[in-house]
């Protein structure tokens, strides 16, 4: 029966009516999975050779910054990986195990590319070490169980954390405690991870005791699923008393400012728009990737700071209107100044792209150069970024159900539009190369300003390019409300 139902969960995959209309969706994310498979691959060859290059010790390096892997990972994990109830509450009412659903949603879990990603890295970086004569065989084995145990332990932690927030809370609390007092230097948890790591090196049959863990966990996780398989227990949808809430401020601003409170209000409410929000908060963490090999030259360096000052932009902007899909047709039908509703979504993106830039202040401490290369970033993400991620919103036509327990980035909520592809060059490559190139000639201050000026131009030009946007948006009305039924 296990394997019978795998088989039609392929089968739906192809014979859904909307599997045409995901096709270049799909073709997409296996684009990006195959983007992150070569950075794990390239990644194992970077520390190693790097390493050695720089006089160092490759198992001691991995070792010491394996704990930032890890944080990274659950957050990863929390953001983008979910339970698949959707697909489960169709076989509560048939006559199939309950052990079985739960092996099989353990199953489609452990399929997930943020489960077995690791192993990506963690093979060839562990046969790089074993074919050194300078490494015990059995100890790099040893490591390498280790720390793919831990990986795995996370993908079940991230079950719990799903249903119980105040875990989730107490688990980003400890992280960011963590995270001061590794800045202020009270804890070092980097030695405490090389200390752990070279230990399981040096001693192998300790790697038992993760391994024994996840075995132990792995049992309490099947059981917790199982005991929460009922539609009107695990499965269903949490209800809470309605409350009225608003911003009083924000109603002096007439129209605008009520869209911006019900966009807030969306926010505050639901799971899936909260996770995007989320999703924009650990955006800022982007520019930690300036320390990885590829991230010095002033190319990849706005790279990252578009994304660091524009994560929210991201998440979010680009789901318009799709946010408001579910009574997007009956808001169609009124009287709603089209103009209004765009702008109030825009405002939202730009206050964040404004507060993520004061945020990245905290760059500093890398070099004022690199910070200034994400502030000028976030001047191209408020006057022209904005309004490009905006107008892309007109053709994701893929509608969200706000009430789903699932997340923003879980479920294939953006469907592919080949338009989408042409919008790239003027989010990413124009930035990059109009920086890149005023950085390599004339050096930091006239790059800076380079990008500043084509920030100015989207607010000289605002006008002209709502104007735009709007006709895009009324050509593109009926074929959303369309796709939005449909769906």
């Amino acid at each position: 029966m296990f394997f019978k139902l795998l088989k039609l969960e392929l089968k739906s995959a192809f014979r859904s009516p909307q599997f045409a209309v995901n096709l270049f969706s799909k073709i997409a994310m296996l684009l990006v999975f195959g983007y992150f498979a070569l950075l794990f691959l390239g990644g194992a060859f970077a520390v190693y050779f790097g390493s050695i290059e720089e006089g160092e010790d490759p198992l001691r390096i991995f070792s010491k910054y394996f704990v930032v892997f890890w944080v990274v990972d659950i957050l990863l994990k929390y953001t983008l990986q979910q339970m698949p109830t959707q697909n489960i509450k169709p076989l509560l009412t048939q006559y199939i195990s309950k052990n079985t659903i739960v092996g099989l949603t353990i199953a489609k879990i452990s399929f997930s590319f943020l489960t077995w990603g690791f192993l990506l890295y963690i093979i060839p970086f562990s046969i790089l070490l074993a074919t050194d004569t300078d490494y015990a065989t059995l100890g790099v084995i040893a490591v390498a169980l280790f720390t793919l145990s831990v990986i795995l332990i996370n993908a079940l932690v991230n079950i719990i954390i799903n249903k119980n927030s105040k875990i989730l809370i107490a688990l980003l609390g400890t992280i960011i405690i963590a995270g001061i007092l590794q800045y202020f230097n009270y804890l070092n948890f980097f030695s405490y991870s090389e200390l752990v790591l070279l230990g399981i090196y040096q001693h192998p049959f300790l790697t038992l005791i993760p391994i024994v863990i996840l075995t132990v966990f792995s049992y309490f996780i099947f059981h917790f699923i199982k005991r929460n398989l009922y539609l009107d227990k695990g499965l269903e949808l949490k209800k809470t008393i309605g409350k009225t809430e608003t911003i009083a401020y924000l109603n002096r601003f007439g129209t605008l400012g009520v869209f911006i409170n019900n966009d807030i209000r969306m926010i505050k409410r639901s799971k899936m728009a909260r996770s995007a929000a989320l999703g924009g908060i650990f955006f800022l963490l982007y520019g930690l990737m300036y320390f990885m090999p590829g991230y010095q030259n002033p190319f990849m360096q706005v790279f990252l700071g578009i994304f660091t000052t524009g994560g929210f932009m991201f998440t979010f902007g680009q789901r318009v209107p799709a946010w408001d899909s579910s009574y997007y047709p009956l808001m169609m039908t009124q009287n709603i100044p089209y103009l209004q509703y765009l702008k109030a979504k825009w405002a939202l993106t730009a206050i964040t792209i404004v507060i993520a830039m004061v945020l990245s202040l905290g760059y500093l401490w890398v070099s004022w150069e690199f910070y200034l290369t994400i502030f000028a970033a976030g001047m191209y993400n408020l006057g022209f970024n904005s309004y490009i991620t905006l107008l892309s919103g007109a053709y994701n036509k893929k509608a969200i159900d706000l009430n789903a327990a699932t997340k923003a980035f879980s479920s294939g909520q953006n469907n592919f539009n080949p338009k989408l592809l042409l919008m790239l060059l003027p989010q990413l490559a124009l930035p990059i190369i109009v920086f890149g190139l005023l950085k390599l000639l004339w050096g930091i201050i006239p790059a800076v300003i380079g990008l500043g000026i084509l920030g100015l131009l989207g607010f000289l030009f605002r006008n002209k390019i709502f104007s735009l946007i709007v006709k895009v948006y009324h050509s593109e009305k009926y074929s959303t409300i369309a796709a939005f039924k449909q769906n």
